[in-house]
């Protein structure tokens, strides 16, 4: 059984990492159209491309859409927004991806990466969900499933992430209170919180040999996460098997935040 049968799929940030991974597993199980969300220079829109050629490769079912634009803009969740209302033709589904992490030491940080991590992280979720909740409201049948993906980071601190973690703890509360304000349309809202996956956000802090270690010790699991290990949470949340969940969050780390030694 497909699980995304006929849905439709809108990813932030997926020419890469997570929201690549999410995109791929989504058209594995059914999903009929996938709205692919990337910044829009050069090396996004080459690994845009070869996404969508994957998909067309392996799931000739799924149609793809490209949409450029800069997540933290406010007018690209307006383009967003255009391109949903043409595509969505049952449920629509989200997954707010896109994201950021400059590791920064918090006394010395310019104000200009906090503002670039806040407007990425955290404006780019609410534009964005905004702009597809209007939809979902609006469509027949009315509703659907929205993902934030908020992080480990939510709920510990980080030295070199003061900046970070309290655009993820948003985008955590961000769903709850969607989850309330959306339910009498039928639209679900939960977040995802991966623990350390090894994507292009943290590679430069992981090419540290020492620390990669301490990481994967640090696991009940043995071993970092890999960004198809979020796709399969995503696929649940998105999907009727979770038809009852809103406002919930999922964890998925690999045991880091429970061990404790």
């Amino acid at each position: 059984m497909s699980l995304l049968s006929a849905r439709v799929v809108c990813i932030t940030g997926s020419s890469r990492g997570i929201g690549r991974a999410c995109a791929l597993e989504c058209a594995k199980q059914g999903a009929a159209g996938l709205i692919l969300h990337y910044l829009g220079d050069a090396e996004t829109e080459a690994e845009v491309k070869s996404l969508e050629q994957e998909i067309a490769s392996l799931y000739p079912h799924a149609k793809t859409h490209a949409v450029p634009g800069d997540i933290g803009d406010s007018a690209t969740s307006k383009k967003d927004m255009q391109i949903v209302e043409e595509g969505v033709k049952a449920f629509g589904r989200i997954v707010s991806n896109a994201g950021i992490c400059p590791f920064s030491d918090f006394l010395e940080m310019p104000l200009a990466v906090w503002e670039k991590t806040r407007q990425v992280n955290l404006d780019g979720s609410f534009y964005i969900t905004q702009a597809v909740a209007k939809q979902m409201r609006d469509q027949t049948p009315q509703g659907g499933s929205i993902i934030g993906i908020s992080s480990i980071s939510a709920l510990v601190g980080g030295a070199q992430q003061v900046h970070y973690t309290p655009t993820k703890a948003g985008i955590l509360s961000l769903m709850q209170s969607t989850a309330v304000a959306l339910g009498k349309y039928n639209i679900r809202a939960n977040a995802i919180l991966p623990g350390t996956i090894a994507t292009d956000i943290n590679k430069e802090d992981l090419s540290d040999q020492a620390k990669r270690e301490y990481m994967v010790k640090r696991t009940a699991l043995g071993r970092l996460g890999n960004p198809d290990d979020i796709a399969g949470p995503v696929v649940f949340l998105a999907s009727d098997l979770a038809k009852y969940v809103t406002g919930a969050s999922l964890l998925v780390d690999g045991g880091l935040f429970v061990n404790l030694q």
